[in-house]
């Protein structure tokens, strides 16, 4: 899971539904959180390391000005991501790396953001191996609307804007 998370090309739902199969609901989802939050603070060290004197010296000043410098607007912004099945973890990892949020802040949000998920996806392993997809099924669809008509709306409202200003048909 660690290297789920710090290499971002690698899957995770998978490797947590397996350990939900493999451990079951309580164990499993344990082992997904803690291998979680261990790969998020290793991406958020590198990202800081690596990166944050770079934006720094490209943004100056402005580095951390509105809500990129506050450490409460951010903080929410890294529990609320952790709390949507279907945006980049990693992504959002390296991305609170780079900006002046606090690591304790960082990693307390992310443990608190991931412990639904966590759980959520242990089980969708264990109900797997068991051959009962009723409530799991519904939970995961249910949390794949809830992320996904947003972003089409959003995506749908942009296209038309560009459409608009160019006022040429695709």
């Amino acid at each position: 899971m660690i290297l789920a998370v710090v290499a971002s090309p690698i899957p995770s739902a998978p490797i947590a539904m397996a350990s939900g199969a493999a451990y079951g609901h309580y164990a499993g989802a344990a082992y997904v959180a803690i291998g979680s939050e261990i790969g998020a603070i290793i991406a958020f060290a590198i990202a800081r390391g690596l990166g944050r004197g770079a934006v720094q010296r490209f943004l100056g000043d402005k580095a951390d000005y509105g809500l990129l410098g506050s450490q409460n607007a951010l903080t929410f912004t890294v529990f609320a991501s952790r709390l949507m099945p279907f945006v980049s973890f990693d992504a959002m990892s390296y991305a609170a790396g780079l900006s002046c949020l606090h690591a304790w802040r960082f990693a307390l949000a992310t443990l608190a953001g991931i412990l639904p998920a966590s759980f959520v996806l242990a089980h969708i392993g264990t109900a797997a191996m068991k051959g009962d997809f009723g409530s799991s099924g519904w939970i995961a669809a249910g949390l794949g609307v809830a992320t996904g008509v947003p972003l089409l709306l959003l995506a749908f409202r942009r296209t038309s804007r560009w459409r608009a200003g160019r006022n040429t048909p695709l």
